[in-house]
């Protein structure tokens, strides 16, 4: 009879340490913290271009200004934070996000899937397309105008993407000259030295309507895209509660100020 009890005491242990390893195994990961790192710091670091209006740009008094960054002000005033713009090199963006130097990358961010391989990506904000821009006067009316031509357009940026994407395109031009910025190749477009740029649709728009400089769009286009904020792959909690707090201000009607004062009408597409 104790032989019985004492193997039945043994089996019942032996089950339980059983399921407590079991319980182990399945013990679900390390919880997200990059929300509460951003709320304990008090600040969010948002990364971008500064030189991509009307996204994130410097105005005359240098202060750093745009439709992203009023988004951003406010999502940041909702939770409590502070915003902090930081320019980086936009040719090493997701380094830079990687590394910690920044929260996040909100300034026109194309989503694609290369880097979605990187970056954890919002729902998109905005629509966009990739566009081509030449001189009123140019003879060029189509793509396969710009035959034998020179095309610039920004180093790192969606634009080398698209281009790359439309090889007869590419290899029909004489050369792309990739420039630090898109307001470099716009200029040199304007001085003779390129004879079109590729370029986001709502910076060429913006671009014109500014500068009242003597451009136009071509009808064709090399692809629609959207915009997207990204985030380390790791901070979910923090990207979620971003996006919930652009859905509130959607839904107050705070987005559609905000787009209508920087884009000219409300053409956010979040909650849409």
């Amino acid at each position: 009879m104790k032989k019985m009890m004492a193997a039945r005491v043994c089996a019942a242990l032996c089950a339980g340490l059983a399921l407590a390893g079991c319980a182990k195994k399945k013990a679900p990961p390390a919880a997200d913290e990059s929300l509460l790192k951003v709320q304990e710091k008090g600040s969010l670091v948002l990364g971008l271009d500064d030189s991509f209006p009307p996204m994130g740009f410097r105005d005359e008094n240098n202060e750093i200004v745009g439709y992203d960054i009023d988004l951003a002000r406010e999502v940041c005033a909702r939770l409590g934070l502070s915003l902090v713009t930081q320019p980086i090199n936009w040719d090493a963006k997701e380094q830079e996000l990687a590394t910690g130097e920044i929260d996040c990358i909100w300034n026109g961010f194309t989503i694609t899937e290369e880097r979605r391989n990187a970056v954890l990506y919002t729902p998109p904000y905005l629509r966009n397309a990739q566009v081509v821009v030449v001189k009123a006067d140019s003879p060029v009316q189509t793509l396969a105008d710009l035959a034998g031509k020179k095309v610039g357009t920004q180093q790192g940026s969606s634009s080398i993407e698209a281009i790359d994407g439309a090889p007869d395109f590419k290899a029909s031009l004489t050369e792309v000259v990739e420039f630090k910025d898109f307001l470099t190749a716009l200029m040199d477009l304007d001085t003779g030295g390129i004879d079109a740029v590729v370029i986001d649709l709502v910076v060429a728009n913006d671009n014109i309507n500014r500068s009242q400089k003597p451009f136009r769009i071509l009808d064709e286009n090399l692809g629609e895209e959207e915009f997207g904020i990204g985030f380390r792959k790791t901070d979910q909690a923090l990207a979620d509660k971003v996006w919930e707090t652009l859905l509130a201000m959607a839904a107050d009607g705070k987005v559609a100020e905000i787009a209508t004062k920087w884009l000219g009408a409300d053409i956010s597409i979040i909650g849409k």
